[in-house]
């Protein structure tokens, strides 16, 4: 089968984003901050991706009402309709930065939705600043505040950066066996960093990784109209077979491939709710 339909339109918030690539000062802790300009309900879904990221998120309806949010990692695409005009900013940690800067494990936050201020890290004294703030004020703002703020014992960063080791050296087709052996340690051991520093474990946060990777190489050829083989689409991206890809498509995205870029995606569900955390 090939890719030779013009999708309807499926939005990812993703695709919306203004992104900025952080100082020098905040990258322990920071990979990215991205802008979403007021996003108005309109009669089409609005995609989240998976995406294996811990990511504060600075919510402004056009009503004036302000938001402090941490969104966990998502291990699975949820499909919405905004409610109201809104926009955000979000701030998406890097590997092991949860721990030092919301108080928790990533684990912990994984699909879960809470208040920044709810939560016992030094980020949670920054909340109410940062709702104040205008998008392009929030950077200057982290970097004269966090560095000053954050202490990390040895232990724990040198795990942050092993963890970013792992990451970055990850190839989300090899064995993780391979990958444990690159960096000489256990494959318990891990299983336990990217739990702790990411909120899933290596096999789940492969899996996200090759899906976000069909999304955008079959995205890019649907919309230029092209006639490549889905088959072809799976072996670039790391899998056995176009059966493999379907598979592991359908268990995050809720609908195979082809549904979803034809528009046939699953209906949209309220916003998550907030979980409780007791500061």
């Amino acid at each position: 089968m090939t890719i030779t339909q013009l999708p309807a339109p499926v939005v990812t918030a993703d695709e919306l984003e203004h992104r900025l690539s952080p100082p020098e000062s905040l990258r322990p802790w920071i990979t990215e901050i991205a802008h979403i300009p007021t996003v108005r309900p309109e009669a089409m879904a609005f995609t989240h991706v998976p995406q294996a990221v811990t990511t504060i998120v600075l919510r402004t309806e056009e009503s004036g009402r302000r938001d402090a949010l941490v969104v966990g990692p998502r291990t699975r695409a949820s499909y919405a309709n905004p409610s109201k005009p809104a926009g955000c900013t979000r701030i998406r940690l890097a590997p092991g930065a949860s721990q030092p800067l919301l108080g928790l494990p990533a684990a912990d936050l994984t699909n879960r939705v809470a208040l920044l201020a709810d939560l016992p890290g030094t980020a949670a004294d920054l909340a109410g600043a940062l709702t104040e703030l205008a998008p392009e004020d929030i950077l200057p703002f982290l970097e004269s505040e966090l560095p000053q703020r954050l202490s990390e014992d040895r232990t724990r960063r040198d795990h942050r950066r092993l963890l970013g080791s792992a990451v970055a050296a990850m190839d989300a087709s090899a064995p993780i066996t391979d990958l444990a052996t690159s960096l000489a340690i256990s494959e318990r051991q891990l299983r336990n960093l990217f739990t702790t520093g990411i909120g899933v474990s290596p096999k789940h946060y492969a899996r996200i990784t090759r899906v976000r990777q069909v999304l955008s190489a079959a995205g890019g050829i649907v919309s230029a109209a092209g006639n490549t083989p889905w088959s072809h689409v799976a072996t670039a991206n790391g899998y056995y077979d176009q059966s493999h890809m379907t598979a592991d498509f359908r268990s995050l995205m809720g609908v195979p491939p082809t549904a979803y870029f034809r528009g046939d995606i699953p209906a949209p569900t309220p916003c998550q709710s907030l979980t409780r955390f007791m500061n």
